[in-house]
């Protein structure tokens, strides 16, 4: 149950639907338990009364008696209907405040689990797979929602009732009802037994369910290149492979599940005959009344459902127990980007690295040494490299996605650690290598995150991106919904629409990292003229390994496995006869073919 103590917080925020379903548990069974005492009460006057009939046989006062005793037992019958009646009335009280209950807490725990996975850093999200992550929202919360629902309804229900139970049985007979518990010791130790089982095969459970929910989340991220490789059989047999392997982990648990019930109709068919051979002998002895013993047995048939539930609601406990673990394993994770003085003002746009350097925390690969930059406040500085040199994961540290494991970032002369992290990256212009785009309209991808944007700033964004004229070819406009990630549209739209969701924020920082790979060199040449009036009076870090992508910039540094090997203009770079030229004559060349 350490696992489950996290969730008391919203057992106390929801206190009172809990009260109120206890409160009503406890009458619900009053009148459950008070048929069998007017059943006790009617048998024995049927007993006590058969006598005394046949005594007046023939005689008039035999018919009073008649009416009478017919009267007394439909009085009875009509109090024992009246009792269900209220008993169900107050059931449907208990489930419309644990089970609501229970709703509540299921959302707002996913909306703290979501909330909180918005905190933490891309490492963890490097580390992690989204199936992982949906399987932990979701599967994980709903068993979640079943122990602080069900579970703990049927459990509180069978508290109650062994209390109110046993407390009658024992004001009729402490010798009948100690016969009666004698199975409950043999009930104790296969719960134990059968509890140890039931957890370790629930987290073997969970475990293979992320996995196939991670499985069948790449296989229809990626369907284009399945299908490309008709590869689809393939796909195929390896899901049937995982959800075979779940569902036979399922099966497994559902073995143990079911030695619950045979165990559980044994103990309560012993008791049965321990009532009826040990209550016999009491009534032969004058001690009890045949109604003593049929309220026993009725009081011992109550407790048949709540102790067979019992064996349902510790799997659905173990269960719980089980996923809140998991999700308790994210929710203890926390972020690393954090700032002590969270400054909040005006970007003025000058960057300064120092003796920077960064090792990814997940892969351990070293991806820049010893990095000195320095970028003056409107400068344009274009970062080339060949793949694996660096380049990518320079912008991840301007957008503060990572902090540097040596060195430090100033901006505007203040350490990056030092501004309110949200304040900073709100002035960041930030356009990813891999283009994201929401399954959304046009014109809210772009304006996305700022809701007051006019649209006029919209379409100029658009304009500068050189996107204009294919959003107008689209039947509806602006208004075109994307497919998931964007896949509406062709890779150079989606780049371009990128660059003009980053525009579009008036951003006093702009990275745009490696954003024209997708583009012809005709579509590159424009957005660049258009980048040149963008880029004015504003500081920007343009990361590419094309060298056109380099011309606009004031000055170009190359980086060559996380070092910086040259920088300068693209003149002063042509002169030193070194990397630069090398590459520029490469892409010339490339270009001209």
């Amino acid at each position: 149950m350490k696992a489950l103590k996290y969730l008391n917080q919203y057992l106390w925020k929801y206190k009172w639907y809990l009260i109120l379903g206890t409160i009503f548990t406890i009458i619900s069974n009053l009148f459950g338990i008070i048929p069998a005492q007017l059943v006790r009460y009617a048998l024995d006057l049927v007993v006590e009364t058969l006598d005394i009939y046949y005594l007046f046989n023939g005689a008039a006062l035999q018919t009073e008696m008649y009416d009478i005793f017919a009267f007394s037992i439909l009085l009875y019958g009509l109090l024992i209907l009246a009792m269900a009646l209220l008993k169900g009335i107050f059931l449907f009280l208990v489930r419309q405040t644990i089970i609501v209950m229970s709703r509540h807490i299921e959302f707002a725990l996913k909306n703290d689990i979501y909330q909180h996975y918005q905190t933490l850093p891309a490492s963890f999200f490097r580390r992690h797979s989204t199936g992982d992550l949906m399987a932990r929202i979701s599967e994980d919360v709903s068993n979640v929602r079943m122990y602080v629902g069900p579970a703990l309804m049927y459990g509180i229900n069978l508290i109650v009732l062994f209390f109110l139970v046993i407390s009658y049985m024992l004001s009729v007979s402490t010798k009948l009802t100690l016969y009666v518990l004698l199975p409950l010791p043999v009930l104790s130790i296969s719960v134990y037994i059968v509890n140890s089982m039931i957890m370790k095969r629930s987290q073997e459970i969970q475990k293979q369910l992320s996995g196939l929910s991670t499985y069948v989340q790449e296989a229809f991220s990626g369907i284009r290149v399945i299908k490309s490789f008709v590869q689809e059989k393939h796909s195929f047999n390896n899901f049937q492979k995982e959800a075979e392997n779940f569902k036979n982990k399922s099966l497994s648990l559902t073995k143990v599940d079911a030695f619950f019930y045979p165990v559980i109709v044994l103990l309560i068919g012993l008791s049965n005959i321990l009532v009826i051979f040990v209550g016999g002998q009491e009534i032969i002895n004058g001690n009890l009344t045949p109604g003593n013993i049929t309220e026993f047995i009725l009081y011992v048939n109550m407790l048949t459902w709540p102790v067979m539930a019992l064996g349902w609601t510790t799997s659905q406990i173990q269960r719980a127990a089980s996923s809140q673990t998991r999700i308790n394993e994210f929710l203890n994770e926390k972020t690393t980007l954090v700032s002590t003085k969270n400054i909040e003002k005006p970007l003025e746009g000058a960057i300064t690295f120092k003796h920077v350097g960064f090792t990814y925390p997940d892969s351990g690969i070293k991806a820049l040494h010893d990095f000195d930059l320095h970028v003056k406040q409107g400068e344009s500085v274009a970062i080339l490299g060949t793949t694996g040199s660096g380049k990518s994961t320079l912008a991840h540290l301007l957008c503060r996605l990572y902090d540097p494991t040596e060195g430090e970032i100033l901006i505007d002369n203040i350490p990056m650690k030092d501004y309110d992290v949200h304040a900073y990256r709100r002035q960041i212009g930030y356009v990813p290598q891999d283009v994201f785009l929401f399954s959304d309209s046009i014109e809210n991808n772009v304006r996305f995150g700022t809701t007051d944007m006019p649209f006029e700033r919209i379409e100029q964004a658009v304009k500068d991106a050189d996107l204009y004229n294919n959003i107008v070819d689209f039947p509806q406009g602006y208004q075109t919904l994307l497919g998931e990630r964007g896949i509406t549209l062709s890779g150079g739209q989606k780049q371009r629409l990128s660059i003009a969701r980053a525009i579009a924020r008036d951003p006093k920082i702009l990275v745009l990292d490696d954003c024209l790979s997708a583009v012809d060199t005709n579509t590159e040449n424009i957005i660049l003229n258009n980048m040149k009036r963008i880029m004015d009076q504003r500081t920007s870090v343009i990361i590419s390994h094309r060298v056109s992508s380099a011309k606009l910039a004031d000055r170009i540094v190359v980086l060559d496995e996380g070092k910086i090997i040259e920088q300068g203009t693209h003149t002063e770079l042509m002169a030193l006869n070194k990397a630069y030229k090398e590459l520029y004559e490469k892409q010339l060349v490339a270009e001209e073919a």
